[in-house]
């Protein structure tokens, strides 16, 4: 089995020129593959994966250009590039440089070009989301109770949905929140939501939800043992940078998480190409930066290498660059200050060797040459060598697209991710609570109108049976009055007895009145 991966001849390509070869034992402690565009870095990655393919290591890489998916396809005497390619295999002393294709497979975010590539928002996680919609701190941490109380909830967050359904819920119940949690508002939440839409316009709709993808899928031999070459098609996707960050990054994230350690293997298990490698890094907040590099330092043990490509060198932060062992620098171009720091940087990276004078070769380098250090099976970097990267086996082109129809319709994966799932989740489960919410709050409206009106006919009821009762008294005091009154014949009895007792009384009156009267005159005149 072989042991290193064949790059190109030291010397500047002199026949006793060192060749310059990558140990696959060291593989895995990462890369950096940097220089101006057009200076030969695509040819560059593209021989590097083909070395990784041929000797079983399967391979991820983002077709920013369109022009890696050629790697399906075996060169061709008749393309543009024969001559030049044929020349440098002579001159560098490749004797088994030979036209050949490779095992591809092709992914798209958008279900283009490749079988679709999704994720759910849980698996992304709030950190990623955060930077993918460039929140604040605040932000941020509102998303990330979001996240909490989904999970304190068993509420699944999928897709997009799902998310602004969460947030919805968020904003209605934030004063119980901000008790609980910490503070939640409307206005922050409202942000956020219009985030995601923006989010959403961007393609994020279609990265997020079900099948989601099965990082195994990405590590694959063919029947003949080569590795699959993993391509993304990246162009559409360059026009979100952030998405297309974010994503590279997310997953890096997910195959750390997935894979068990292992080590240091004889070879990588799998080797990574994150190329634009600048975008990773542009307002970067510290959390998210610190993350990368934990990344970057611990999923080595994985078997994963991890190779940076970027125009730039100084793109790649210090704490990450440390990790780079292996390095191909293409061509610099020191116009401006920025780029002189960079040529100094560079040469700087660099085990000194006393024949190349980094500072002024990097400027000077042709399309095609590398400075290149690559670490040694000690595990030391080798010293830096002016090397002449050997020509690709495979085209150096775009496939059109009726080959990569083809190229897709033999893929091991089939129609797996082809069909989208949309099981229950956080956007049915709150929406359904929504409805019993309403139906009971309707319940509840109609509950407390029919207590009302029972109480305004109880009132009724009670204001008649008092008029009932108030009559009641009336008419049998009524009844009394009427029963204590004499009847017409005691009423004639007593009207005659009265008449006899005033007669009879006149009668009395007048024989004693007249008696009486003599008596006192009488005694007045004796």
């Amino acid at each position: 089995m072989a042991s290193e991966i064949y790059i190109g001849l030291g010397g500047g390509g002199a026949p006793d020129g060192p060749r310059q070869s990558l140990v696959l034992k060291r593989a895995n402690r990462h890369g950096l593959i940097a220089g101006a565009t057009g200076t030969g870095k695509t040819v560059t990655l593209q021989g590097l994966a083909e070395g990784f393919s041929a000797v079983g290591v399967p391979v991820f890489v983002a077709d920013v250009k369109g022009d890696l998916a050629g790697m399906a396809m075996a060169g061709s005497p008749t393309s543009k590039l024969h001559e030049i390619f044929g020349a440098r295999a002579a001159e560098i002393g490749d004797t088994e440089w030979a036209y050949r294709d490779n095992p591809v497979m092709f992914w798209d975010l958008f279900g283009e070009q490749g079988h679709p590539v999704r994720t759910t928002i849980s698996e992304m996680g709030p950190l990623l989301l955060a930077r993918l919609m460039g929140l604040n701190e605040v932000q941020e941490g509102v998303l990330a109770i979001a996240f909490r109380v989904a999970d304190e909830q068993n509420l699944l967050l999928l897709d997009m949905g799902d998310l602004q359904a969460m947030l919805t819920w968020c904003a209605e119940n934030a004063a119980e929140l901000t008790t609980k949690y910490g503070n939640v508002t409307k206005a922050t939440v409202g942000t956020i939501q219009r985030q995601l839409l923006t989010l959403e316009s961007q393609g994020g709709r279609n990265f997020f939800g079900e099948p989601a993808l099965d990082i195994m899928d990405m590590i694959r031999c063919d029947d003949q043992g080569r590795g699959y070459i993993n391509i993304l098609a990246a162009d559409k996707l360059m026009a979100s940078p952030k998405l297309y960050a974010t994503f590279l990054l997310w997953l890096l994230s997910e195959m750390f998480e997935t894979l068990p350690e292992i080590g240091d293997p004889d070879k990588p298990k799998l080797v990574f190409f994150f190329d634009e490698a600048h975008l990773l890094f542009d307002d970067a907040p510290p959390a998210l930066t610190d993350k990368i590099e934990q990344v970057v330092r611990l999923i080595r043990s994985k078997g994963i290498g991890v190779y940076f490509v970027t125009q730039n060198p100084i793109d790649v932060p210090d704490k990450v660059a440390g990790q780079l062992g292996n390095r191909v620098q293409h061509a610099l171009r020191a116009f401006t200050p920025r780029d002189q720091r960079a040529v100094k940087a560079a040469a700087e990276t660099f085990r000194p060797n006393p024949k190349v004078d980094v500072a002024r070769e990097i400027t000077e380098l042709k399309v095609g040459e590398a400075l290149v250090s690559l670490l040694m099976p000690d595990g030391a970097p080798s010293p830096v060598e002016r090397t002449l990267i050997k020509p690709p086996y495979s085209r150096a082109g775009p496939l059109d697209a009726k080959e990569r129809a083809i190229i897709r319709s033999i893929s091991p994966v089939d129609d797996k991710y082809d069909t989208p799932v949309n099981r229950e989740s956080a956007e049915e489960l709150l929406a359904a609570k929504a409805e019993q919410a309403q139906a009971a709050a309707i319940e509840a409206k109609a509950q407390a109108e029919a207590d009302k009106q029972a109480a305004i006919a109880a009132k009724e009821e009670a204001k008649r049976k008092a008029a009932e009762e108030r009559e009641r008294v009336r008419l049998d005091k009524a009844a009394a009055r009427e029963a204590a009154r004499p009847s017409f014949a005691e009423q004639m009895a007593q009207s005659a007895a009265r008449s006899a007792a005033t007669s009879l009384g006149r009668q009395v009156a007048g024989k004693f009145g007249g008696q009486l009267m003599r008596g006192i005159l009488g005694g007045l005149f004796k």
